[in-house]
């Protein structure tokens, strides 16, 4: 039986959420039940979840507008792509409030729900402090930290990843609640890069989910300052896809090296090993980095030219 989801997103900052979402929903393993934005902009996110939901078909799927945010809402890259398109089109039900939206998916559940996370979340704060008891029924999984190394770009160096540094309470929040929490840090997440002929896969195929993401992926990359340098380089490479990770450990482990630690959030936004602190399960290393770069692949443009 498929594992229901939850899929709370921040697209429409980095692109790998586009892409992350895309993998969500070419993923037979898992039941998504719900959508929702974070990182305040709800309009725009959810615009741009829409659009990608439609592509693949999955246009029956519920979209909840996440909580407005004054904090660091991220780059707008992509509003090119969320221009011109209303939140009437979407054949789904839009739901305003998407923090009572996700408790009320979580409490209504006869089984326990899959919570995939993969932006700051004050969203996910926002329904844990309105309804604490959704964690006796959900599992989080997030695209956060960085516990013993960087990201592909700056390795060597733990950093306050930014998905925590943005909202260090809220990480606090989410980490300590009374569920199980797995995480991919930037130790394994960071090093996700299509190139080469897996890329190229990718940039031709005629699939309409594939074409929505690289469409979105060169609007993106345009409008950011590498394409004054390299206007082309989208359609050579992908950018760095961290939050492809948080979905494949939804519903697998085989990858990846996986370690229980104790790992404390810190005011600052850093993700520490500290033996006072909660034991999360942890993505520390890859096992077959090649092979889950294959399976994105296949997932992504496996629909052929075909919705579904």
């Amino acid at each position: 039986m498929a594992i229901p989801v939850v899929f709370d997103t921040d697209i429409g900052s980095d692109i790998d959420d586009t892409w992350a979402l895309a993998f969500l929903m070419r993923c037979p393993e898992l039941d998504v039940k719900l959508v929702t934005t974070d990182r305040g902009r709800p309009e725009y996110r959810a615009k741009l979840a829409c659009q990608i939901l439609e592509a693949g078909g999955r246009q029956d799927l519920p979209v909840g507008l996440g909580t407005e945010w004054e904090g660091n809402t991220g780059q707008t890259r992509q509003v090119p792509c969320a221009e011109g398109y209303e939140l009437s089109q979407y054949a789904g039900e839009i739901i305003e409030d998407g923090v009572q939206a996700m408790i009320d998916t979580i409490l209504g559940s006869p089984e326990p729900i899959t919570v995939i996370a993969i932006g700051p979340l004050p969203t996910m704060r926002a329904a844990l402090e309105r309804e604490p008891k959704i964690a006796e029924n959900a599992r989080f999984i997030g695209m956060h930290g960085s516990l013993r190394l960087g990201h592909k770009r700056d390795r060597d160096n733990v950093i306050a990843e930014a998905n925590v540094v943005n909202d260090p309470r809220a990480a606090q929040t989410v980490f300590d609640a009374p569920w199980p929490v797995t995480i991919a840090p930037l130790d394994t997440c960071g090093i996700v890069q299509l190139e080469g002929e897996k890329h190229q896969a990718v940039v031709e195929s005629d699939d309409l989910l594939a074409k929505a993401v690289m469409a979105n992926y060169a609007t993106w990359w345009m409008r950011g300052k590498g394409a004054e340098s390299d206007p082309e380089l989208w359609k050579r490479e992908s950018s760095i896809l961290f939050d492809t990770v948080a979905v494949y450990l939804a519903f697998a482990e085989a990858l990846l090296e996986m370690e229980d630690l104790p790992v404390r959030v810190t005011d600052d936004g850093f993700t520490r090993i500290d033996n006072d602190a909660k034991v999360q399960r942890c993505a520390t290393a890859w096992k077959d980095l090649g092979a889950f770069e294959d399976l994105l692949v296949e997932r992504i443009t496996s629909g052929g030219g075909q919705n579904g």
